[in-house]
């Protein structure tokens, strides 16, 4: 129990250490002079430069000046934009600091703000029906709202295709120079940055090629041939992004760090490596999942991986009922939000698993990365109502009827294993004293 006690205190130690190099890294970089004034608060000067680009943007003090403003539609899309600029200048000058300080901690201030404008337009699309919904999309992109047709990967599964002269391996060809294939190897080379767990990242790519497999009498997209799935998703795609992004924290963890102000640098090319290092990490540790600790870890680490699988899925879904085709730029901008977002909820919820104090709550990133989520699902179930004709195969299941009655009786079992050996325990200390 001493043992224990002292690796716990370790850790916290450790973590407390962590939020003082933090506050410490951050406090050297206000005495800069070179970045000293990117620290200094200007609420009241931004408050006023604000103000004057409302007054030049809605006309206030001449509103017959410009015919602009006769246009509704003009004028409500221009409003709602206004009305986002302000909530997200609040957050960026007023919003509480996060725990990551690069590149400034003003950015991740802008990064809530974002989310959080999110979180509210996808409650407000989720009290919409689907028709409206989906023209609604248009006020967004004007080439939204037109329906689409569904591609799938698995109309002809042959590796070789010898009725095709020019090209007899002409599946293999399409499907490996697709251009969501580099999009994939960077999708998990920035995962494996965030996540800086190997077996858990190998956990989440089997798991949604599973996921694909498992919903794939519901979107055509998901139907893939074997080879498709197995060797260019899971063992070159992802296994390359996943080495890709453990080298690269592996690469920066292993070097020495000390953090000094630029204009202590001394020579230019100095200077220029501390200033791009400010968009680095303050550190790359690895985050200690341990998801075999004890059985509340287990549900604890199998959680995250349920909403990183679901979020996934949202994506696919989203765009399916809300007529998004895959190259439209709102599909990228979701999922750059979502890294922003995912950014800082890891480094919250690891955290939070480490901190054992009875009192205590999760980050504000990680509340609202669970409620984006949520919502997404909301409006993929709503809108998704009498569009999936098909049933799931019989065999899928009772896969899965028996997956989880297994993880139900295993988890049962390790909870009264653990709980009567620590009842044992606390029997054997009581006889010693």
């Amino acid at each position: 129990m001493e043992v224990n006690g002292m690796t716990h205190k370790k850790k916290l130690g450790n973590i407390v250490q962590e939020s003082a190099d933090a506050d410490d890294q951050n406090s050297a970089e206000d005495f800069d002079p070179w970045t000293a004034w990117a620290y200094r608060p200007r609420t009241i000067s931004f408050l006023l430069i604000g103000a004057f680009l409302l007054i030049w943007a809605s006309g206030a003090l001449d509103p017959e000046a410009s015919t602009v403003f006769h246009d509704s539609v003009i004028s409500v899309k221009r409003g709602v934009c206004a009305m986002i600029a302000v909530f997200l200048a609040y957050c960026l000058l007023q919003a509480p600091s996060t725990v990551l300080i690069r590149p400034h901690p003003a950015f991740w201030r802008l990064v809530h703000g974002m989310a959080v404008v999110y979180l509210v337009a996808l409650t407000f699309l989720l009290f919409q029906n689907r028709d409206d919904a989906r023209q609604f999309m248009k006020f967004i992109h004007p080439d939204l709202g037109v329906e689409l047709p569904e591609r799938s990967y698995a109309s002809d599964c042959r590796i070789y295709v010898p009725d095709n002269p020019k090209n007899r391996f002409k599946n293999v060809y399409d499907t490996l120079f697709d251009e969501f294939v580099v999009a994939h190897i960077f999708g998990w080379w920035g995962k494996a940055i965030m996540i800086r767990n190997q077996p858990l990242l190998w956990v989440l790519s089997i798991g949604f090629e599973l996921m694909e497999y498992t919903f794939r009498h519901m979107l055509a997209n998901f139907n893939e041939c074997w080879w498709d799935s197995i060797i260019l998703d899971i063992l070159i795609c992802n296994w390359f992004g996943i080495w890709a992004g453990m080298h690269t924290v592996h690469y920066f963890d292993g070097k020495t760090y000390e953090w000094v102000g630029i204009s202590r640098q001394p020579n230019i090319l100095g200077k220029v490596k501390r200033t791009l290092s400010q968009f680095t990490p303050a550190n790359w540790d690895k985050d200690e999942w341990h998801p075999l600790l004890g059985p509340w870890r287990f549900i604890q680490v199998l959680s995250l991986c349920i909403v990183f699988m679901t979020v996934e899925l949202n994506t696919f879904f989203l765009k399916f009922c809300l007529w998004i085709p895959p190259r439209n730029p709102l599909v990228v901008y979701r999922l750059i939000l979502w890294w922003l977002i995912a950014v800082p909820t890891i480094r919250e919820y690891n955290t939070y698993l480490q901190d054992r104090n009875p009192v205590k709550k999760v980050g504000a990133f990680c509340w609202l990365s669970l409620a984006i989520c949520i919502v997404e699902l909301l409006i993929c179930i709503k809108f998704g109502h009498g569009l999936f004709p098909n049933e799931m195969s019989q065999w899928l299941v009772i896969f899965w009827t028996c997956v989880g009655v297994t993880m139900v009786v295993f988890l049962t079992v390790w909870s009264w294993k653990t709980h009567r050996n620590m009842k044992r325990m606390k029997n054997k200390n009581k006889k010693c004293l």
